[in-house]
């Protein structure tokens, strides 16, 4: 049987080697939710693809879909020992607004122990680290300490949209005894941490037309409807005075919240000053009657990410226009379901959209139901113990404000559960201007990953899971 150690030397020394790889793979601009961006994803996908070729990973394949490309491969000659299904992702949000980079966002630059890049922290960085392990554990031993299968998509970014079409198409090629992810945040960067459990998401644009065309706003202000206008009094309608979502049925169904669970919470450290100092908020915000990680872990909300109407450009320009509209998300919570959500606010507008204008609402695909792995999953149990052997500190559990589809994704189609295993932290400005990845979580998570594969392969009995 291989030692880890020499599995681990071997990654310290190539540690010039992974920097370089990771330097090309930030290179290319894999940005999924814009189509002009379309042939970097095929780029990115076969990039993944001989990164795991080289790896010593077999049965590699770029499989297309109606959207962007799966990359999978595998390897599973390790009889008896559990099977790992491995996830990551290779696309990227966009870089906008360019002009707050420090450096081009897809050409990398180190400066203080960071690697500077988008998509460096979410997720090429983190992704490379298990291919990495992997091809050292075949370098120095010629097999793996368990089976593995690798799963790596192009749709994340954009709620992973046609990702379980893929896996359901697929179970046999990706069945497994449970998903380690490569994706999914630690909390904070001074305090260890995993994550058990994440928010659903679904998203939706409602358009606000008014007249035929941009109109004088001198010849006919006052005779018409102003869209603008319209869509303000509309968004200003999703929400009541506490800060709650004022649609009918939005909160129906919302699971109760244990009070173990409330203990776990209040018992973390949460220095609510020092947060709104970090992310530049002069006050709290959000429902009132919960405290900030409770409105941010636990609650559900509704977020306007983008409002666009008229002229706004330099200078002025008098026009009424034809058309506003708005991007809106909500983070859902156990017992939501995204489509019923999106249905209820597209009737909530509909009902209160004024005379004189036409509203539209307009479902954006994917969408996920939130997520909670079972707080005694051998998995997340080993996760804690090799986090506490690497980083010195016993981890907290924590769940997630963002969303992370695959979790109910692979619960539902495949039966597995997922543990995340992420070295980035959300401190790096992922979905930011100046995204960066620590060097020092680089060579973190190789480690971690080494020992969390070799000890789940050298148990005397696999656990169940």
């Amino acid at each position: 049987m291989m030692e880890t150690s020499a599995v681990e030397s071997l990654l310290e020394s190539e540690r010039p080697r992974h920097l370089e790889i990771l330097e090309r793979f930030v290179a290319i601009p894999s940005v999924s939710t814009d189509p002009a961006y379309k042939p970097h994803m095929a780029e990115a996908a076969a990039f993944v693809a001989e990164r795991l070729r080289q790896a010593g990973m077999e049965a590699v394949e770029i499989h297309p879909t109606e959207g962007h490309p799966v990359v999978t491969a595998s390897w599973r000659r390790a009889p008896g020992a559990p099977t790992v299904l491995v996830y990551g992702h290779y696309d990227v949000q966009p870089p906008e607004p360019m002009d707050a980079w420090t450096s081009p966002p897809f050409r990398a630059e180190v400066r203080e122990g960071r690697l500077y890049a988008r998509g460096a922290s979410d997720d090429k960085g983190p992704m490379l680290i298990p291919i990495a392990v992997a091809e050292a554990f075949m370098r120095v031993d010629g097999r793996l300490p368990v089976n593995l299968v690798f799963l790596f998509e192009g749709e994340e970014e954009v709620s992973s949209a046609h990702l379980e079409a893929f896996v359901a198409a697929h179970r046999d090629l990706l069945a497994a005894d449970f998903t380690l992810s490569a994706d999914g945040a630690q909390w904070r960067a001074d305090l260890p941490s995993v994550t058990v459990a994440s928010r659903g998401i679904c998203a939706l644009e409602v358009v606000v037309r008014g007249p035929g065309k941009d109109l004088h706003s001198g010849r006919h202000g006052g005779a018409v409807v102003n869209p603008i206008q319209a869509l303000v009094r509309l968004l200003a309608r999703l929400h009541d005075d506490r800060g709650a979502v004022a649609v009918p049925g939005f909160y129906d169904g919302v699971e109760p919240v244990s009070e173990d669970e409330l203990a776990a919470i209040a018992s973390i450290q949460f220095d609510e000053a020092a947060y709104l100092a970090e992310v530049g908020a002069p006050a709290p915000g959000g429902e009132q009657g919960y405290t900030l990680l409770q409105r941010n872990w636990l609650r559900p909300t509704l977020e306007f990410n983008g409002v666009v109407g008229g002229y706004t450009g330099a200078g002025k320009k008098t026009v009424i226009p034809h058309q506003a509209s708005a991007k809106i998300t909500c983070r859902l919570v156990p017992g939501q379901d995204p489509q019923r959500v999106v249905s209820l606010i597209a009737r909530h507008l509909a009902a209160a959209a004024p005379a004189g204008v036409r509203v539209e609402v307009r479902r954006e695909p994917g969408g996920a139901p939130a997520y909670a792995i079972p707080a005694e999953h051998p998995g997340l149990a080993l996760s804690e113990d090799i986090l506490e052997e690497i980083l010195g500190r016993r981890p907290v559990r924590v769940r997630m404000g963002a969303t992370i589809p695959i979790g109910e994704i692979f619960r539902r189609v495949l039966g597995i559960h997922t543990v995340f295993f992420s070295f980035s932290t959300v401190d790096e400005d992922y979905h930011a201007p100046n995204e960066f990845f620590r060097l020092s979580s680089y060579a973190a998570g190789m480690v971690a990953w080494a020992r969390y594969l070799q000890r789940l392969g050298s148990a005397s009995s696999p656990p169940a899971f």
